[in-house]
């Protein structure tokens, strides 16, 4: 059962939908608030309303606010294709195949990198919420590559710490649309949620302070395969912000890529993959690097857009 918050429309929301009032007035998104006028969970002055109704100032809002969603915890159950690249008492590393998330997430009913550990029998550090025990960076769902993950707490604790004191070197190869100008540079843009509220993230002034340095490593007709180092770690960083500059990720709908193109290469999802990850391993000291090859659809496209070039 939700909470019911009633309260008067403010002077500065007169005249705009109730759906958009509620997302406001609440910080719902706009799906969310839609969600609840037709479930009958608003009213406006003791009545039902669409979500398209203009509110006006003084009207009395009764809203029945859901209770926050309770995280689902790992299911341990081996993850087909996910290969481990490096295991010994503190860490493990993986490469992770497409369509598989790092840890257990609200609305995510897909396999997991945690789950996929578990299952096949391996110990990961139960610092951090439960949901994303031994989780010290993530990678999209649909983005393919390397990943540590912590087995030990003090493993757990320095790699934390290693990520966000920037110490640890991400590379990652795009093929993205067009040709960047210049061929090698810095985009230093902040980011945050998209205004749209679904799921997306943006730049945005205010927003996280974000930079990703890129080199063009082979240009073709009508794409580049870039080398992308991150010197941040924001969630979507880099198909953000290579949409930003006009050049999303081939394959990115949701960023705006050309589905045109990445139907003609094969593509069904963001052309991105980490290639390497290196860091100071938290117990030795010593500087280690990982390395994943491309999955087979990516380096099929890649073979498509050479071969039209």
């Amino acid at each position: 059962m939700g909470e019911l918050r009633s309260l008067p429309v403010p002077d500065g929301l007169e005249g705009e939908r109730l759906d958009a009032a509620l997302a406001r007035l609440f910080g719902f998104s706009r799906t969310l608030a839609a969600d609840l006028i037709s479930s009958g969970d608003v009213q406006v002055d003791g009545a039902p309303a669409a979500k398209s109704d203009r509110v006006h100032a003084g009207a009395w809002l009764d809203v029945v606010i859901p209770p926050p969603p309770t995280t689902p915890m790992p299911v341990a159950e081996p993850v087909p294709g996910m290969r481990v690249l490096y295991e010994d008492d503190d860490i493990v590393v993986v490469d992770k195949p497409i369509g598989v998330a790092a840890h257990p997430t609200v609305g995510w009913t897909g396999p997991t990198v945690i789950g996929g550990l578990l299952g096949a029998g391996h110990k990961v550090a139960t610092s951090g919420a439960a949901e994303r025990q031994g989780i010290v960076h993530r990678l999209d769902a649909n983005t393919t590559g390397v990943m540590v993950v912590a087995k030990s707490e003090v493993a757990y604790s320095r790699l934390k710490r290693a990520f966000k004191e920037r110490t640890v070197e991400k590379r990652y190869h795009a093929l993205v649309q067009g040709h960047p100008d210049p061929l090698r540079g810095t985009v230093d843009a902040p980011i945050d949620r998209h205004p749209a509220g679904d799921g997306r993230f943006a730049v945005v002034a205010g927003g996280k302070p974000s930079i990703t340095h890129y080199d063009t490593i082979e240009a073709f007709r009508a794409a580049s395969l870039l080398d992308i180092r991150l010197e941040t770690g924001r969630t979507h960083q880099i198909r953000v912000h290579m949409a930003a500059t006009r050049h999303p990720c081939v394959g990115d709908l949701a960023y705006g890529a050309d589905p045109t193109l990445a139907a003609r290469l094969g593509v069904t999802r963001q052309w991105l993959h980490a290639v390497s990850l290196g860091f100071d391993h938290p117990v030795t000291g010593e500087w280690v690097t990982f390395t994943s090859d491309y999955p087979a659809e990516l380096a099929r496209a890649l073979d498509v857009v050479r071969a039209e070039s």
